[in-house]
This record gives structure tokens, sequence and C-alpha cells, in this order.
């Protein structure tokens, strides 16, 4: 049995600027609301440089130094895998500008919780801001979107 499985990579990357945080309104139908910036990892392209291009294009700031913090992954009805490589990066430079993708803005971290959160956001920001956690992974793919069927390790 091969153990061989398509993957899919993306990224995604909170910035902190000491209590506050980096946020993108997603104004993308399917998947709307406040979440962090993030893309695809290109072929050919580091995990580490596509989070950074990633950022730069959606917000216009350049980070530094972006720590690899944790994982989201599930399994897709087709046997393929998709996952998200979360990370977190504390220097930046450059000024704000929104992208296709949707407004960017400087956000609390403690208000968070109280903001119109796109899909699955909540489990994602423990992984970010938490620590102890490392990986959020969905054991049942068409269940992602009402969050019952996700594991925090």
């Amino acid at each position: 049995m091969s153990r061989e499985v398509a993957v899919e990579l993306t990224n995604m990357c909170v910035v902190c600027d000491g209590t506050r945080v980096l946020v993108q309104d997603r104004a993308k139908p399917g998947w709307s609301g406040i979440t962090f910036p993030g893309g695809h990892v290109e072929p050919g392209e580091s995990i580490t440089a596509s989070v950074i291009r990633e950022v730069k294009e959606e917000t216009g700031l350049t980070i530094e130094s972006p720590k690899l913090c944790g994982v989201k992954d599930w399994m897709r009805e087709d046997g393929s895998r998709y996952m998200v490589l979360l990370f977190k990066a504390e220097k930046f430079s450059g000024s704000l500008a929104p992208s296709r993708e949707g407004n960017v803005f400087w956000a609390e971290r403690s208000q968070l919780p109280h903001m119109n959160l796109a899909r699955s956001m909540r489990e994602t920001i423990e992984v970010l801001l938490d620590d102890t956690l490392s990986e959020l992974y969905y054991t049942v793919y068409s269940q992602i979107t009402d969050g019952s069927h996700w594991v925090l390790q």
C-alpha cells in the first residue's frame, strides 16, 4: 500500500504588534469574514517564502522571520489532504494596503472572539495564539462548516 497522498499546501500568518493583530476582512464568497492573511504555496517556492509573499500581496507589509507555530489540516473526500501551515510574525515593515482579497486592519487580540470571523477561524486562532497547541485537525471534511468534528492537539 502506497503512503503517498496528494497534498495542497497553503499558509496563514498572524502578524502581531504588541496586543494588536493584523486581520483581513475577506470579501471572497464562500469564505468571507475576519481571518489572517495567507494563501497557496507555489510550485518550487519554499514554505517560508510563500508566507512572506502572501502577507506582502494581501497587506502591503513585509514580514521578517515568520515562525511556524502550527498546522491546520484535513482529508478531502477525494483522498487528498489540505494543509494550512500556520505562522506568527512580530517583525514587519511597510504600510498597510488592502488587496482584492479584502480590507486589512489592526485589531486587539481580545476583540477577535467578538468579530465576524470567517468559518473555522475560532479554533484556528486558538492554535495560532496558544503556544501549547500545534495542530487543528478536522476528522470529517464535510463537517468543517459547523466545527463539530475537529481536534485541537
